[in-house]
């Protein structure tokens, strides 16, 4: 079969041999797989993540030197199936699955490791544990996305947002566009979002920001100023803490802090923004600790690969929460498959262009450096 072949920071096309499902296994027919940006640092960088996944406990991440068959991003039809499977689906069932696979005791990364390759491909193996059904009539391009949906679904309950929050997506790329979807089918009434590029805000407003800047005319944190239950500023936070206490010692009878830790339970009291930081690169978590309002929720969702810094006593002062996300979990994956087939969400602006594998270098190429693009879809099987 034909595949693309990362090998050394290149990706070209060469025939492979067809996979052979295992114990446990389904060979998928590929029908589309998207290109992910981790994708593209992998392949010019794959040291740093290959060394992080080491020591976290993956030794098998792909490296510069391997040849690895890219691709998590995917959704395929049953074509066999190996030994020892339930068979829950008929040949030709439109599946998708999540990007692990089990080989006896091991689970490989599927697209990020020569021991499991990935959607880059006419066909490639999953796990039948892990693969859940296409509801039918479902669009294979929309399929193909549920998993960097569900990568935005899982920061978005990572963030603790409610729907009379602020929300604040700083970075319009995939995942920032994602997470404005998730943000919207949350229900979450204002989404301010900012990129310095003007064909992402246009994708920004059409998955539904209410607010859409250039950080280049104007902050995104000076748009907030209407939100009286943000605070900005010290002494707006300590002067709020001394009027409440005026206010309640007037009650006769009763404990003014009885009153106050009554209210703090529901609520009451000065809430920071929600903030989603979807750039990934040196320089952005400091700048949003700075300037978001205090007692923000911070969640990192854009993957920087270099080494960082921020002033922990500014985040301290101002006491923001500082959350990483990474992933998701198989029944958060499975609800943002629902929410696409229910149209809870509707990711086809996200969609840029679809190529076949001989295309594939090109878009990594048109993706590494324009900035028109969000997600770019392959067929396997599109004639060259």
């Amino acid at each position: 079969m034909r595949a693309v072949i990362l090998h050394d920071g290149k990706l070209s096309v060469g025939d492979v041999p067809l996979p052979e499902p295992g114990r446990g296994q389904i060979r998928l027919k590929v029908t589309r797989t998207g290109i992910c940006g981790s994708d593209l640092h992998v392949r010019l960088d794959a040291e740093p993540s290959a060394d992080v996944a080491a020591e976290v406990g993956y030794p098998d991440f792909i490296r510069s030197s391997h040849h690895v068959v890219m691709g998590h991003e995917f959704t395929g039809t049953v074509d066999a199936y190996g030994p020892g499977c339930r068979r829950r689906w008929k040949p030709g069932q439109a599946v998708v699955s999540l990007p692990l696979i089990k080989h006896g005791d091991d689970v490989h990364m599927t697209g990020m490791s020569s021991h499991a390759p990935g959607g880059y491909a006419e066909y490639l193996l999953v796990s039948e544990a892990a693969t859940m059904p296409v509801p039918n009539g479902l669009d294979p391009d929309l399929a193909a996305l549920t998993e960097p949906l569900a990568v935005a679904y899982h920061a978005v309950r990572r963030g603790d947002v409610a729907k009379d929050d602020t929300a604040v997506v700083i970075g319009c790329g995939p995942i920032g566009l994602a997470v404005i979807l998730m943000l919207k089918a949350a229900g979450v009434r204002r989404v301010v979002a900012g990129d310095f590029s003007g064909p992402r805000r246009d994708l920004a407003r059409t998955c539904g920001a209410d607010v859409v800047v250039d950080p280049a005319v104007q902050s995104p944190w000076d748009v907030l100023g209407d939100d009286r239950r943000l605070v900005t500023e010290a002494t707006a936070l300590y002067g709020a803490g001394i009027d409440a206490m005026d206010a309640l010692q007037r009650i006769p009878g009763v404990p003014w802090w009885t009153v106050m830790r009554a209210g703090q339970r529901f609520g009451a009291g000065p809430r920071g923004a929600a903030v989603f930081e979807c750039v990934g690169v040196p320089g952005v978590i400091e700048d949003i600790v700075t300037h978001a309002p205090f007692r923000s929720r911070i969640v990192v969702v854009g993957v920087c690969m270099q080494p960082d810094t921020f002033r922990p006593t500014m985040a301290s002062n101002k006491e923001v929460d500082l959350r990483f996300s990474f992933c998701y979990d198989p029944a958060e994956f499975r609800d943002t498959l629902h929410m696409v087939a229910r149209r809870r969400i509707d990711p086809r602006p996200l969609i840029t262009g679809v190529v076949g594998l001989d295309g594939v270098a090109d878009a990594f190429d048109q993706l590494a450096k324009a900035d028109s693009h969000a997600k770019i879809l392959v067929n396997p099987h599109a004639k060259p």
